[in-house]
């Protein structure tokens, strides 16, 4: 058969409207690409998926132990849907201990990874069209809002307050909406909610639950703090039920393993809020099948219960963390002080930097001008060896010249190469 025809038979497949319109994740497939031209011998730094080497950055000793032996002792069976009782058990302990979070065993969900948590908390809340409210630059939610029919109110942040909406830019639109997806620290930048604007958000919320009664559908809070554990500095982490207890019935909370101890391959998440909504969020991912493996979830339980264990990796981790993301943002800030059109926030948590990198404008060598934001990603992975995720790959404007730079998979002595290269290929623009 042809080509052609088949070309023609392919598109006479008809599938839902929802699936035909539905795209993967940009920033995979910018990756993959990446990864690509690297097989095929070019010299790029990958730097664009919030993921780990794991040649630098291997799970947990004990974690690796615990996974092998719960293999070993044959713990290969089916677990419970919402997660084993002992692992519900210990992370309920566990982000008492420390989050300050009273939830109960049966007020948690365990899942395969963070993402079930996500689908499953968008599909219990939201109805067809449905309005949920979300910040731009933000991880995936457009994504989860056209699986779920609904539709979409965006925030565009901006740089003057780290890429964190306010109350102040939220309240417009909340008069109507089912849902507001909020991040902190923030995937893709690495920022954080003050105390004050998430205390702001969370009186809003409060009061607007108040307005609507016992009657109407509540405006729901889904608080995605996957790198919760992973704030630098001094920098601070708040949750919206400790900073306002009245928040509890409103919150669905999304958390797991894979930033906090490098393991996204080893897929533990969980979330947890009101047991109504929670077992809701059960029945979802029990079609699904979206459960974590058994014998990781054995082991994640003990190694957690290891509090001696757990405190000696993250302070290891997120000291290795921090040198990586103050090295990009000292050597951002030595180019900008010599007149290079870049800008730079300082990091505050996760494994993320946010970087402004302005070229609109500037010729190459070649006589080529680089006109617009794709053109700037392409002069950083051809020119500069160093491939970069742009805030519109996270829903921001097209026209944003801000970036993601991800820490995960380098060394703090590539870092030095990396901006070198990033300096001479700047240099040589006119």
């Amino acid at each position: 058969m042809s080509t052609e025809l088949l070309d023609i038979k392919e598109k006479s497949l008809i599938v839902s409207s929802m699936a035909e319109n539905l795209i993967g994740s940009e920033i995979i497939l910018l990756a993959w690409q990446i990864n690509e031209k690297i097989a095929r011998g070019q010299k790029i730094f990958n730097l664009t998926i919030g993921d780990f080497d794991p040649s630098i950055f291997p799970i947990p000793e004990l974690l690796t132990e615990e996974i092998k032996k719960a293999y070993d002792d044959h713990q290969t069976n089916y677990p419970p849907a919402e997660g084993t009782m002992g692992l519900r058990k210990v992370v309920s302990e566990y982000i008492h201990k420390k989050g300050n979070l009273d939830y109960s065993p049966e007020e948690i969900l365990v899942t395969s990874g963070a993402r079930p948590i996500i689908f499953a908390a968008y599909n219990t809340l939201v109805d067809l069209d449905d309005i949920v409210i979300f910040p731009v630059p933000s991880w995936n939610n457009n994504h989860y809002c056209h699986l779920t029919r609904s539709r979409v109110i965006t925030i565009e942040t901006s740089p003057e307050n780290n890429f964190m909406p306010t109350a102040k830019e939220l309240k417009p639109h909340i008069k109507k909406a089912t849902l507001i997806s909020l991040c902190s620290p923030l995937n893709p930048t690495g920022t954080c909610f003050t105390e004050s604007e998430i205390r702001n958000i969370c009186d809003m919320v409060v009061d607007e639950n108040i307005r609507r009664g016992e009657n109407e559908k509540p405006l729901y809070v889904l608080f995605d703090q996957i790198y919760w554990q992973l704030t630098l500095g001094d920098t601070q982490h708040y949750n919206p039920v400790v900073i306002n207890p009245a928040m509890r019935d409103y919150t669905i909370f999304v958390d797991g393993i894979s930033k906090v101890f490098a393991a996204t391959g080893v897929r533990v998440g969980w979330g947890y809020g009101p047991k109504r909504i929670i077992n809701k969020m059960k029945s979802i991912t029990s079609h699904m099948g979206a459960w974590a493996p058994k014998a990781e979830q054995v082991a994640v339980a003990k190694f957690l219960s290891n509090e001696k264990a757990v405190e000696e990796y993250l302070d290891y981790f997120k000291d290795e963390l921090y040198q990586r993301v103050n090295a990009f943002y000292e050597r951002f800030t030595e180019l900008k002080n010599e007149g290079f059109n870049v800008d730079v926030i300082a990091p505050q948590a996760s494994i993320f930097l946010t970087v402004k990198i302005d070229l609109i404008g500037l010729k190459k060598q070649d006589g080529s001008v680089i006109k617009t934001t794709k053109d700037i990603t392409d002069f950083l992975i051809e020119d500069a060896q160093i491939a970069l995720v742009p805030f519109a790959s996270f829903g921001s404007s097209p026209d944003s010249t801000w970036y993601r730079v991800s820490v995960g998979t380098c060394t703090v002595k590539q870092i030095h190469e990396i901006m070198n290269n990033f300096r001479e290929a700047l240099s040589k623009l006119s």
